[in-house]
């Protein structure tokens, strides 16, 4: 167990630091998601649109994590490395879990600059949005992961990842408005935690078969 942590640590540091030094995935991150952001500011002025600036919170949370996404498999694929990363002496099952981790973190920090953005313009950033924001985003990095890793074999890569993507964080957008927009939103904190459990272990348990395909 302890080598198959250090595999994934080892993975998920590889990309942190190529992102750092290259800087190509996290700035794109951070400038949709505020440049979203300000569109959605002055597309729904007023009080009276806070309700519908939640939902759109999560539209710019989710299409930011799918720009992510998309680039997750990107130098693999450039350099041919994925074929290596298969064949090295680790579980394969740990390259998904160093690419969750890695795009978790990109995630976060791009959220670190959405979230006070949202306050700013809309106001409505709670201690349960927050919660929900938490758990939908290990369910994003769990799920995407394995849908990139399938889409980056494909010729239309582009489109292919949208397409899985989207309807299967459906369930992630109706958690996380619900957590943010009722008043006791313990119901739907704990459905994103079941989601999160449940589409990690199938992903974590199929991923092998994705990337020997």
């Amino acid at each position: 167990m302890r080598r198959y942590l250090a595999d994934a640590a080892v993975l998920a540091r590889k990309d942190v630091l190529l992102e750092l030094r290259g800087r190509e995935t996290l700035p794109a991150m951070v400038l949709f998601v505020v440049s979203a952001l300000v569109v959605f500011h002055f597309a729904l002025p007023g009080e009276q649109s806070r309700l519908a600036a939640l939902g759109l919170l999560w539209v710019a949370i989710l299409f930011t994590a799918l720009l992510g996404l998309g680039r997750a498999f990107v130098a693999e694929r450039e350099h041919r490395l994925l074929d290596g990363l298969v064949l090295a002496p680790c579980d394969r099952s740990a390259i998904w879990l160093g690419k969750v981790a890695a795009t978790f973190v990109f995630l976060l920090l791009a959220e670190a600059v959405a979230l006070p953005a949202f306050q700013l313009f809309f106001s409505g950033i709670d201690g349960p949005t927050v919660a929900a924001v938490l758990l939908a985003d290990v369910g994003i990095c769990a799920v995407g992961t394995l849908l990139a890793a399938m889409a980056s074999a494909g010729r239309a890569r582009e489109l292919l990842l949208p397409l899985l993507f989207l309807p299967l964080a459906i369930p992630i957008m109706i958690g996380g408005v619900g957590a943010a927009t009722v008043e006791h939103p313990a119901r739907y904190l704990g459905f994103l935690g079941l989601y999160d459990v449940l589409f990690a272990i199938l992903a974590w348990a199929s991923f092998e078969y994705v990337v020997t395909e």
